[in-house]
């Protein structure tokens, strides 16, 4: 007798629920008053969920901004959304680039006057006036001393104003170090820096916009908000407000097949390194599911799973070090009626937050759903 056996019983079940992100994203743009307007971060595949999938529904829930890390994710994003959609590069584009960039109608964030002056040359009249360059943003550093244009070399930009009135510049933008920590007297302090950069390039160029507040700043209060707010994490379902109930719904959830299913005999050391022991009359259920697929190593003897037998789910512990391709829990828990039922253990969910399994990996969220691996069965709903 032939058994068929499904490809999400073989490999796992990936689910990602689209409706959950424009949820996600209704809320956050709830939260802004006037015309600040929402955009949508997308970067590294919409944070390993799919950007083919997650960046047109967005835009169908009307979002018309997004913002991507490189060129390629800008070319791939670009040949998905409608040519209304504004894509912003967070990280510039390289040189030689520049024309190739225009050509794409991509934005690129520019961090340094070199940049922008290659680009005013290298794409003047791609902007739809022969006075012009193509379209291009600027990031200052207020800071968090990464990305963006330090206060010395911008205040040495601003008396360069025919290189700001040619560089066709749409937002200036700062990025907030600790707006997960609202009581951290750094998000004033950038606020209040940016504030005074944005007077100042306004002086030269009116009409461009300013953003500051990624998804947990968008909490911080209206003064953070100006005329954009870029949310990224928390369209996923990684809590904004650490301290507080976490106000996302999940996006994603996971469930990996059993493999194996055993009692132990004697007690015998699990995994790599015989870093933990199971006594003797235990039950191990080896999943497909390991370091390669997004559960990471450093979950090994801290993380956890919910065992789906029939419609109840238990929650069991990891046990051993995580594996590149399989991973071991112990379901000692389970009745014997429920370990026959036994075929999948979730690992991502209701119940286990992308938080709950960054907690236990001692990372955080954005970290657990960009590592999800691709050998999944992938369901969009």
């Amino acid at each position: 007798m032939s058994v068929t056996i499904c490809e999400s019983e073989r490999e796992g079940l990936l689910t990602i629920d689209l409706g959950a992100v424009v949820e996600n994203y209704q809320w956050l743009r709830a939260q802004l008053k006037g015309a600040t307007e929402c955009s949508a971060v997308v970067k590294a595949d919409a944070y390993g969920l799919g950007v083919a999938q997650v960046a047109p529904a967005l835009f169908a829930a009307g979002c018309r901004s997004f913002f991507v890390a490189t060129q390629r994710e800008g070319e791939a994003l670009r040949s998905v959304l409608p040519a209304e959609a504004t894509i912003y590069l967070l990280t510039g584009v390289r040189p030689g680039c520049e024309r190739d960039c225009a050509q794409a109608c991509l934005i690129p964030v520019l961090v340094t006057t070199e940049q922008l002056q290659r680009w005013c040359e290298l794409t003047l009249g791609l902007g739809g006036d022969a006075s012009l360059a193509a379209p291009a943003a600027l990031k200052v550093d207020s800071g968090m001393t990464r990305l963006g244009m330090g206060a010395e070399e911008f205040t040495e930009l601003l008396a360069q104003e025919s290189l700001l009135r040619s560089a066709n510049l749409q937002l200036i933008l700062s990025h907030l170090a600790c707006a997960d920590e609202a009581g951290h007297a750094q998000n004033l302090e950038q606020l209040s820096a940016f504030t005074g950069m944005v007077g100042q390039l306004r002086q030269v160029c009116p009409n461009v916009r300013a953003s500051l507040a990624n998804s947990a700043g968008i909490c911080l209060g209206d003064e953070f908000h100006f005329d954009l707010v870029r949310p990224g994490s928390a369209l996923y379902g990684v809590n904004p407000t650490p301290v507080q109930p976490n106000p996302m719904r999940p996006v994603a959830s996971l469930h990996l097949p059993v493999l194996q299913l055993r009692q132990l005999s004697r007690d015998s050391a699990v995994g790599y390194g015989a870093t933990q022991t199971a006594v003797a009359g235990s039950w191990l259920a080896v999943v497909r599911g390991g370091y390669a697929d997004g559960l990471l190593r450093a979950q090994s003897g801290r993380g956890w799973g919910m065992a789906i037998a029939g419609n109840e789910r238990i929650r069991v512990p990891m046990l051993g070090r995580v594996s590149m391709d399989t991973t071991v829990f112990d379901v000692s828990g389970l009745s014997d009626e429920q370990r026959a039922k036994l075929v999948l253990i979730e690992v991502l969910g209701q119940a286990i937050t992308v938080d709950d399994m960054g907690e236990a990996a001692g990372t955080i969220g954005y970290e657990i759903l960009t590592s999800l691996g691709h050998r999944y069965c992938r369901q969009y709903r």
